[in-house]
Parts: C-alpha cells; structure tokens; sequence
C-alpha cells in the first residue's frame, strides 16, 4: 500500500492512487506500507530514490542505521508494536530526499496513524518532509514513553500485591519477568533511535533550522532511558524481594520439620532403650513399666518444647 500526502494551500490531502505520483505538486510525505515489488519500483523510478532491502534495513551496524548519499539521508530505526500478543520490534526504513520524506514498513502501527491525525489537526506547522519525520518520531517517543508509564503503574501494583499478601506466588515471578523483557526492549528501541539521531544531527544535509527541535527529541529519549534505568532497578528490587519471601516459606517449613525432629528424638531414644533385647532391663518386668516409658517419652518432648518456647525459637 502506497499513501501519499501533499500540501494544498494551508491543508495536507491524501491520495492513495500511486498513479497520481508523478502529477502531485508539493509533496512531503510518501508512505510505503508492505508495499509489492511493482509498488516500490513505481516510487523509486518516479522519485529518483532507492529503497534498501528488508535484510539491510534490520542490520545493526552504524553504516547500515544511518547513511548520506546524493543529498539524500537514509535512517533505520526499530519501532515497538503493542498489539493482542504483546510487544514486538518492527524495523521502519526513512528517507529524506529534497524536503520529501519516504516511509518504508511492514505492517500497520498505531504511531503512523496517531501521527496522520496530529498532522490534519494542524497542517500549517508542517511544511516538509523534515517535519514530518519529526512528528513520526515524537509520535513514538510519546507512545514509548505511555508504554514505561504503564509498566511503572504495573511495578507498583506487584509491590502492593507482595506486601499484602506477604506470599510468593509462581504467577508474580513470570509477570516480573515479562515486564523485565518489555523494558528492555523499550530500552533498546531507544538506545537504537537514539544513535541514528545523532547521526542526523550531524547532518550537513538535515536543515539547521531543525536541528534545535532534534535536540529537544534527544533529550526525550534521555529521559526515557533514565526512566528505564528507574524501572530495572525497581523490578529487580521486586524480584529480589519475591525471592526472600520463598525463601521465608522454605525456612518456616524447613524450621517445623526440624522442630517436629528434635521434639521425636527423645522419645524415640526412650523407646529404642527399652525395647533392647536383654534380658534384664529395669521395669521391663513390672505391670507398670509400659506406662513409665510412656510418662518419660511424654516429658522428654514436653522440655524440649518448653526449652523452645523460652529461646523464642517457636
């Protein structure tokens, strides 16, 4: 799917019709989502550019995130996709060519279309292409950072959970775990924008003008790094805690089998003396000897268990 935004006057119109590529005045945005190969061909041959392959635009390395060629900028930078089945990184492609920006994805994301309303609510602040990437990537910043407020709101939750109930639970360990790996891949996506901004800021091509407001979309990401970092540590002060309480529940069952051990010794010792096979066993003879091995097994266990109690041990 082509879609292609123009300036008319003060207002930015649409046309879904690729056809009309090469006849629409004041372009600034073309988009490029799941395009076919004769789609992306059509926009490369009208517009004089070249899309990179979907392998060269997932590479990690610097010279493939961001590159400068024929006073054009190309910049490659993961966007995080929140849907039904969690999170997941989808890589979106940037071009920069003459003021006109070109997009190039695979699949839809709330960031493309929460950024199309932004951009018919005010069209006199875009101009170019160049703001118009700017919005797509304040647009995600701010979706990044819903998504760390979330996760924090999440955090507090477990910790309430964990000092109310004062019991580990299986289903807590894997809720800290899977917030654990979402933040890191917020992390990650911004650690990743952030190094191809820096590399546009030191653009020759990227207007100065715009620089002070890349700048600014630098020090978001900043903070949203700083907010992570927040996160990590809280989780892993959770799981931490998570941790010492199972092995609460591990001492205290630990501590009534010992109890239960030490309180049987005795009696047990008892019964293995008088049930010796000599002959002459003191009281073993008598009508009464049966109850006085009891009556001893009784108090044996009954000083072990006041000794306990006075040591505070139970």
């Amino acid at each position: 799917m082509v879609r292609i935004f123009y300036k008319d006057g003060r207002l930015i119109r649409r046309e879904n019709d690729m056809r009309e590529l090469g006849k629409v005045k004041n372009l600034v945005w073309v988009d490029l989502q799941s395009p076919t190969p004769e789609e992306e061909e059509w926009v490369e041959n009208k517009c004089d550019i070249s899309f990179q392959t979907p392998q060269e635009i997932v590479e990690i390395e610097s010279s493939s995130r961001f590159f400068e060629q024929n006073d054009t900028i190309n910049a490659n930078s993961n966007f995080l996709k929140v849907d039904q089945n969690g999170y997941e990184t989808y890589p979106v492609s940037f071009i920069l060519n003459k003021n006109i920006l070109f997009t190039y994805r695979r699949g839809d994301s709330k960031t493309f279309a929460d950024a199309v309303k932004k951009m018919k609510v005010s069209p006199d602040t875009f101009q170019t292409g160049v703001d118009l990437m700017l919005l797509l990537l304040e647009t995600r910043i701010e979706a990044d950072a819903d998504s760390l407020e979330a996760i924090s709101r999440d955090i507090s939750a477990i910790s309430k959970d964990l000092s109310h109930e004062q019991k580990a639970r299986q289903e807590v360990l894997i809720r800290i775990s899977g917030l654990q790996e979402i933040t890191m891949m917020l992390r990650e996506t911004s650690i990743d924008k952030q190094r191809v901004l820096s590399g546009i800021l030191r653009s020759q091509y990227f207007p100065e003008d715009r620089k002070e407001h890349l700048r600014i979309i630098l020090k978001d990401i900043s903070s949203l790094l700083e907010y992570t970092t927040f996160n990590f540590e809280r989780l892993e002060y959770l799981q931490n805690t998570f941790m010492g309480l199972i092995n609460l529940e591990q001492s205290q069952v630990i501590k009534i089998f010992t109890v239960v051990t030490i309180i049987f010794m005795p009696p047990t010792l008892i019964a293995g003396i008088f049930g010796m096979n000599y002959t002459h066993i003191p009281s073993t003879g008598e009508p009464w000897g049966f109850y006085v091995s009891l009556l001893l097994m009784v108090l044996s266990s009954a000083i072990v268990l006041w000794f306990f109690r006075r040591k505070r041990w139970i």
